[in-house]
């Protein structure tokens, strides 16, 4: 018996005729993902081949349950052809998207539904070996709990923050003990076929492919949490730059001040306009004197954390929504320097800090007023993230799907 699709897939010794053969199976999957169902003449039009090696191409995934016949369609005149699709559950894959305190997970079919998350599962992000298998560990308790068998599990994506090479697999911002690729030591312990993605490219595909963009192909996401991140997307395609790095825009030295960044160095946006810099200065503030619901619940300044003060700005606290104007200030001014560079048809706002909705939105849009060319705003649209939470895992799930079947 031959192979199945899935089993070439992820051969690493598939040659000549059955590599060839698998990568037409591909434009197939691609098709009918991507324009719906068709028929074996619309095929061979696509993709011009004959009509032999379509119906041949086509019973084999209908063999691997890949590929349904839908039966007949209308015609107006002579016989009527059969309409082939996906069997959408016949594939599924999964999004992981890490954030500081927690992980959402996410599990899509061949056809791009999302038929099951889980978010805010407890986890802190550390840069060690123990965060490492505390992760692993949870995934593995997501796929324990699924009922679908573990080999159409064919990919999982994984959203991390920072310096990512997607295309080797290597994270160089966290997780980094190891000269093997970090997608390989997680495969080693998923058993399943691992992406790395920065969170901010992923959350942007997310939100590109199902979320608040509409014809806009020239898209800036961001990804405003703990720190800064920034998804590019150019033509309706994620921009990389040449090893991946794209992005740091919460690294623009922005500010003539002392505060080292994460990154080492003084000065970078992240210092004054960050998750990370609000809870700073919320926590001199209250030092200082200021009042606050949360000075005021007895909760230890030591303790309070940026979901803290989120909540308290969306209950109406006047330092939190003081403070959170400040930050949208001081990101206001550096998406006019973005706007001024890529003259962007849409900027959307992501992210933790995106939940204070008109409280970030209303001081980042009067900073863009004030700091970008009148000519070039004109052009950006301002929008508020659709999805939340849901745009890494969506994203995740996409990307890791389009990147396995060659799906674009």
């Amino acid at each position: 018996m031959g192979k199945t699709f899935f089993e070439e897939l992820n051969s690493e010794n598939v040659t000549g005729v059955a590599y060839k053969n698998v990568s037409l199976k591909k434009y197939v999957i691609s098709y009918f993902a991507n324009i719906g169902n068709a028929t074996i003449a619309d095929l061979c039009k696509e993709l011009n081949l004959s009509a032999p090696k379509i119906t041949n191409l086509l019973s084999d995934l209908i063999a691997d349950g890949l590929i349904k016949d839908y039966g007949k369609v209308e015609s107006t005149g002579g016989r009527k052809p059969n309409l082939y699709g996906l069997v959408p559950d016949s594939a599924f894959f999964i999004g992981v998207d890490i954030k500081q305190n927690h992980i959402n997970i996410g599990l899509s079919n061949l056809q791009k539904n999302l038929i099951r998350i889980t978010e805010k599962i407890p986890y802190h992000l550390d840069n060690n070996k123990e965060s490492l298998e505390a992760l692993c560990k949870l995934i593995n308790d997501f796929i324990g709990e699924l009922t679908i068998p573990k080999e159409k599990l064919l990919g999982l994506g994984i959203n991390l923050s920072g310096r990512i090479n997607y295309a080797t697999g290597y994270s160089y911002s966290f997780f980094y003990f190891n000269e093997e690729p970090l997608s390989k030591i997680i495969e080693s312990k998923i058993g399943i076929r691992v992406f790395l993605e920065n969170d901010s490219k992923s959350m942007a595909y997310g939100e590109f492919s199902a979320g608040v963009v509409e014809a806009e192909k020239n898209v800036l996401f961001l990804n405003l949490d703990h720190g800064i991140g920034l998804g590019i997307l150019v033509n309706g395609q994620l921009y990389y730059g040449k090893s991946g790095y794209s992005g740091e825009f919460g690294h623009i030295p922005m500010f003539d001040n002392e505060i080292i960044c994460r990154c080492g160095k003084k000065g970078c946006l992240e210092t004054e306009a960050s998750g990370w810099a609000l809870t700073r200065m919320f926590k001199e503030r209250l030092s200082e004197g200021s009042s606050s619901i949360l000075s005021q619940n007895n909760t230890d300044t030591e303790d309070l954390k940026m979901e803290d003060i989120i909540n308290a700005a969306i209950h109406d606290d006047v330092l939190a929504i003081e403070l959170i104007a400040k930050i949208g200030d001081n990101l206001g001014r550096g998406i006019a320097l973005l706007i001024n560079l890529f003259n962007p048809e849409l900027v959307i706002l992501g992210g933790s800090l995106a939940a204070t909705e008109e409280y970030i939105r209303l001081p980042i849009k009067s900073a863009i007023n004030k700091y970008s060319l009148s000519l070039v705003n004109q052009d950006t649209n301002l929008k508020m993230s659709k999805l939340g939470e849901r745009a890494g895992i969506i994203g995740a799930c996409l990307l890791v799907r389009n990147r396995l079947l060659s799906l674009s």
